[in-house]
């Protein structure tokens, strides 16, 4: 259910599409032979927690630099403290103690590096092995890692995405873009009569050069509006410079006559609510609702006339 008036729309084809926070590509960070597979398509996976396992000559090299540091540290640190005790017992110059001071903090800094890199490598603890982990919590959209296989680094090997993280992508033209501002308020239809309401998030500067159209993004109002990458339908967006009503756009199948007065089921938490409204003009199957339902009210579409049959039904049953 979007805001406004039927002339105050911008009328758009739109697809549903993971946001940038929502999905993580898995790849792999060196080459290798893919060992072991710990997820499969479609399950539930953790943020840190390891897909796959890949084993890699270059994660004995990260390793192997890795204990080379630590060794150096410990010496570096081992041969400071020697010079401390020298100067603190006159024995030795400041210089040597400055000396080894700077030694120290040389082979610390060259550690860290090492560290780093051998973690953000994934090197498991047999030092011949590369984990590959996801960065976000999600579940495992794509998997074209096979066991066995020997993958070059920065191959693609899976892809998380987390349920709810989506956005919707419109193309509408230069002219319907100019009429648009971010803000403004927007319903996604979806096949079966399913309408989301969305918030128009941003809209992109640059020109398509082949349709000639700008591309919008918008945020759908609730976190689990049930959307899904993939999907597609319309997108409806209220134009700027058409607030001031109360008015709320639906689809004309959505409103149902009870007991002669119009009316739209709205979802609750219980189910479907029956909403007495006011309808004003109707357009090419949509209708403009002039009072009874609030901003953000999610209704029942192409299937309100089960609803109705339901009620009904209810009804005849307490009279008998």
């Amino acid at each position: 259910m979007s805001g406004g008036s039927l002339s105050g729309e911008v009328l758009a084809q739109a697809r549903i599409t993971a946001s940038p926070e929502g999905q993580a590509v898995l790849s792999a960070r060196a080459d290798g032979s893919i060992v072991q597979i710990k997820k499969r398509l479609g399950d539930t996976v953790q943020r840190g927690e390891t897909v796959a396992i890949l084993e890699s000559r270059e994660a004995a090299t990260f390793a192997a630099d890795r204990a080379s540091a630590s060794a150096r540290a410990t010496a570096a640190r081992a041969a400071y403290n020697r010079e401390r005790r020298l100067f603190e017992g006159r024995i030795t110059a400041r210089q040597d103690l400055e000396a080894a001071q700077a030694e120290l903090a040389a082979a610390d800094a060259e550690l860290r590096r090492a560290t780093a890199a051998a973690q953000s490598a994934g090197v498991a603890s047999d030092g011949r092995s590369l984990a590959i982990t996801s960065p976000i919590s999600g579940r495992l959209t794509q998997a074209s890692a096979l066991l066995g296989s020997y993958v070059q680094a920065g191959a693609e090997l899976f892809r998380v995405s987390t349920p709810g993280a989506v956005q919707i992508e419109a193309a509408v033209s230069i002219e319907d873009a100019r009429r648009l501002s971010p803000g403004a308020n927007a319903v996604m239809e979806i096949g079966g009569g399913q309408t989301v309401a969305a918030t128009l998030r941003s809209i992109t500067p640059a020109v398509d050069a082949e349709t000639r159209s700008i591309t919008v993004l918008l945020q759908p109002v609730t976190a689990n509006s049930g959307l899904q990458p993939g999907q597609s339908g319309r997108v409806r967006i209220r134009t700027a410079g058409e607030g001031g009503d109360d008015r709320r756009v639906v689809p004309e199948v959505a409103i149902q006559s009870v007991e002669g007065r119009d009316v739209v089921f709205v979802r609750t938490g219980d189910g479907f609510k029956v909403t007495h409204v006011t309808v004003g003009s109707r357009s090419a199957g949509r209708a403009e609702l002039l009072d009874g339902v609030n901003p953000g009210d999610v209704i029942a579409g192409a299937n309100a006339f089960l609803l109705k049959a339901e009620l009904q039904k209810n009804e005849a049953g307490h009279e008998h």
